[in-house]
């Protein structure tokens, strides 16, 4: 019988060759019925045959972000750019594994609208990848460096204020981070202390956020069209290298005294590095003033009009978000207020009439349904504890598991039991990271 199965097995044996040198923890083996289907020249898309026609058309952008990154930076040392659409339980948004990205499939929102993702992983071909930080105390090196080239491709392809309007967005994570471990948690610094720490538990959106600003802030001191000049130099110069936060401020400095001495001289003058290195809480400097707030306007006036209103008829028409982005709908419901009046049934009577209106717990669309789900929770509309049950056990992205978990766990005892039997039920289906970060987050064991 054995030997009648094993003949009855197809065997095939595959053989991958990478000649480009490669960090080793971007090495990554996926095994499983993969299906793919080409979206450009050097890009093509792998995933089980389910999700091949939604990822081919979610995906089809990611040539023209490679081919930006390459005028932004260098030329794409890899070959090909692959995308693998991964199970639901995938914790991350993505992993920049080369050649073969992993990502998630919370980002197939149909309309395209969700794939800075992808542009955020091919940053990474640069940043992290080719110029690598030496050791995880320096985790922003390659997380803050990647979000500004992230941002700089969207700019390039949409438009200076979706840049900044998606910088907008990144300053509300970085707060929220920074009020999860508290202002003085070292945690909220760039270059934080490991000695004696998981890193894991380090990660949240300061490396990426705190990071992308100060680079920011440098952009600003020095003027763009320099700063994009000097990011060609620091690939080249540091390409297949792991580096510091220390080997990054001497090579700035001496890049700019003998190229712009005056440029040299506002750096010396302006940039307090050991608070922006060591300084934990916010930035030193208010780096979100600097940013063109045109495009989160709309945003920010209708969330001031539903904040007073008073429950007076024919006030809004249903109609107010039409032709909006996912980010100006994002920070319309993060500009609403935390916290408001609840009647009997666990309801509260502004977010009902949002739902009314705007049939958010309708929408798939996993970054609006992430905000809609929390902003209820903090103003008490339980009514959406199915809703956020069925969220959680639909995908373990932590991105979205653990702040609602966290969330439920502070909404009274009836959302913290909620939380507590579906996490129990369900841990056994997160990634393993996952499964640990939310243990520790509602105070379990995995």
């Amino acid at each position: 019988m054995i030997h009648l199965l094993l003949q009855l097995v197809k065997k095939n044996t595959f053989r991958f060759e990478q000649k480009v040198p490669v960090p080793s923890y971007l090495i990554a083996i996926v095994v499983g019925d993969l299906h793919c289907r080409d979206i450009g020249p050097r890009t093509r898309v792998w995933t089980e045959k389910e999700r091949l026609e939604a990822g081919a058309f979610e995906f089809a952008e990611t040539e023209d972000f490679l081919r930006t990154a390459e005028e932004l930076l260098t030329p794409y040392e890899w070959g090909r750019y692959d995308l693998l659409l991964l199970p639901s339980s995938f914790p991350y948004g993505g992993m920049e594994n080369p050649c073969l990205t992993f990502v998630t499939p919370t980002l197939l929102a149909g309309d395209r609208s969700l794939t800075n993702v992808v542009a955020h992983e091919i940053a990474h071909s640069w940043m992290g990848n080719l110029v690598t930080n030496k050791t995880w105390e320096h985790f922003w090196m390659n997380e803050g460096f990647t979000v500004y080239v992230e941002r700089a491709i969207l700019g390039r392809l949409k438009g200076e204020k979706v840049r900044h309007m998606s910088a907008i967005i990144g300053a509300h994570h970085l707060k929220e981070s920074i009020a999860m471990y508290g202002e003085t948690h070292q945690f909220t610094s760039l270059v934080p202390k490991l000695e004696g720490a998981d890193p894991d538990d380090a990660f949240s959106s300061v490396p990426y956020e705190k990071g992308f600003q100060f680079l920011f802030y440098l952009e600003s001191l020095v003027g763009r069209e320099q700063f994009e000049k000097f990011l060609k130099v620091y690939v080249n110069t540091f390409r297949f290298t792991g580096l510091t936060s220390f080997t990054f401020k001497d090579f700035v400095l001496n890049h700019f005294k003998s190229e712009k001495e005056e440029l040299y001289q506002v750096l010396t003058q302006k940039v307090e590095w050991d608070k922006w290195f060591y300084g934990v809480g916010l930035p030193p400097v208010n780096v979100e003033a600097l940013f063109d707030r045109t495009l989160v306007e709309a945003s920010s006036k209708l969330a001031e009009k539903w904040t007073n209103w008073k429950g007076e008829a024919g006030v809004f028409t249903g109609e107010e978000l039409k032709g909006w982005s996912t980010d100006q709908i994002v920070l319309f419901l993060e500009d609403l207020p935390s916290s408001s009046t609840t009647s009997a049934g666990d309801v509260s009577p502004l977010f009902a009439k949002l739902d009314e209106l705007y049939k958010f717990s309708s929408i798939r669309n996993s970054e609006i349904r992430f905000k809609w789900l929390m902003k209820s929770l903090q103003n008490g509309h339980l009514v959406v504890l199915p809703q956020v049950t069925s969220f959680l056990k639909e995908q373990g992205r932590m991105k979205f598991v653990r702040p609602l978990y966290r969330q439920l766990k502070n909404s009274g005892d009836k959302a913290k039991s909620e939380a507590l039997a579906t996490f129990e039920a369900w841990k056994s289906n997160y990634h393993n990271i996952a499964r640990k970060m939310v243990a520790s987050d509602l105070g379990v064991s995995e």
